[in-house]
């Protein structure tokens, strides 16, 4: 019986292959070869004990199935390659980072919940949105911003532990890639900054306290940390009282962290160091929610607080019988963390200028005569 190999096999030297192949097989492998032969052509030779024939039919068959094997890894690597490249291409998502000073806060996490919706407006709803707390800590939030630049963010929206000492972070994260809006406070070195006219909340706080007051009395100003808004707010209140020498300003360097727990610790030393105070500014609503709880705990009532934030709490507060708290100078957090995206996405595609400067949203006075028409700070539906 004579078989010839056709096809790409026709120039191939089946005698001198087989006859060095058969030198170096062993018994065992010669068997495998055998089982191969018959398994290759499907059916037994003629004669079972042309054993020769079945060991050069196997290692045919071998030899095919090799072939076919590396075809068949050529094609895989081939297409796995081309999904790669695919994958590769394809965008990666979003991601934009915010940090302030305490998502605790009615007013921060209002502001938080803004800039979240308008990111995935912007960008696309599989946008990375990183909220996270600095506790007013520059340590921190400098090690925040450090994360950021090695996770790739490329918006940051930035409420500064501290306005000046921020810088050197803000300069590393613009070095690296990435637009930064400071909001609610400016910061330094960032690309725009995005803030309540908070001399104007101080102004509108010291109207409402001299209207209740009169031209006499004895104040405090319960401080906070230090940062732009907190600093402007108190410029813009003292700004007001310094037509009024009749007023006396007994205290207004307590820092309370801009806390209910630092209002009501700071207030309750207060209400211990001075027998006689008549009102109180309280730099934002957590801080005079305090101060209002430490008037109540020490049964003192004679005195009333302003305030600035307008924060749901607050307006929960001015129906309270025990409430000591005269009013607040609203602010919109909602809207300046949407728009803080929204610029930061301008500056990015280059239709916004990137000049350091500072957008001032207005507020307005809120109190138990005006709070019914006050629409508040809930955030927009996803």
């Amino acid at each position: 019986m004579k078989y010839r190999l056709l096809g790409p096999f026709k120039l191939f030297s089946w005698k001198t292959w087989y006859v060095s192949c058969q030198k170096k097989l062993d018994s065992n492998i010669r068997r495998v070869l055998v089982w191969l032969g018959v398994t290759g052509c499907n059916v037994l030779p003629e004669d079972p004990n042309q054993e020769e024939y079945m060991v050069r039919k196997g290692l045919t068959f071998l030899l095919a199935l090799s072939v076919l094997l590396a075809l068949s890894v050529t094609s895989v690597f081939a297409n796995g390659s081309k999904e790669s490249s695919s994958s590769g291409s394809s965008k990666a998502p979003m991601s934009v980072a915010i940090t302030l000073g305490d998502i605790g806060n009615p007013y921060f996490y209002a502001l938080a919940k803004g800039a979240e919706y308008q990111a995935k407006k912007d960008f696309g709803a599989n946008t990375n949105v990183i909220i996270d707390s600095s506790a007013y800590d520059l340590g921190k939030q400098s090690n925040q911003i450090d994360n950021y630049i090695a996770s790739g963010v490329k918006l940051l929206i930035l409420g500064a532990a501290d306005s000046n000492g921020i810088g050197p972070a803000v300069a590393r994260a613009k070095k690296a890639g990435m637009t930064v809006i400071g909001v609610d406070v400016t910061a330094k070195n960032a690309d725009l900054n995005i803030t309540s006219n908070n001399v104007q909340g101080g102004e509108e706080a010291g109207k409402a306290l001299v209207k209740k007051l009169g031209d006499k009395g004895n104040i405090v100003i319960i401080n906070g940390p230090p940062v732009s808004a907190v600093t402007d707010r108190v410029k813009g209140f003292l700004s007001v009282l310094k037509n009024y020498p009749g007023i006396k300003i007994l205290s207004q360097d307590q820092n309370a962290g801009g806390s209910r727990d630092g209002g009501l610790k700071v207030m309750s030393n207060l209400l211990t160091a001075y027998p006689d105070i008549n009102a109180v500014f309280g730099i934002n609503d957590p801080t005079s929610i305090g101060a209002n709880l430490a008037g109540t705990q020490a049964n003192r009532t004679n005195f009333f607080i302003v305030s600035v934030d307008g924060s749901p709490d607050v307006m929960k507060q001015l129906n309270q019988p025990n409430n000591l708290i005269l009013g607040t100078a609203a602010q919109d957090p909602v809207t300046m963390g949407m728009k803080a995206v929204d610029l930061g996405q301008k500056i990015m595609d280059g239709t916004q200028k990137a000049d350091g400067s500072t957008i001032l949203i207005p507020v307005q006075w809120i109190d138990k005569q005006n709070m019914a028409t006050y629409k508040g700070w809930t955030p927009p539906k996803q």
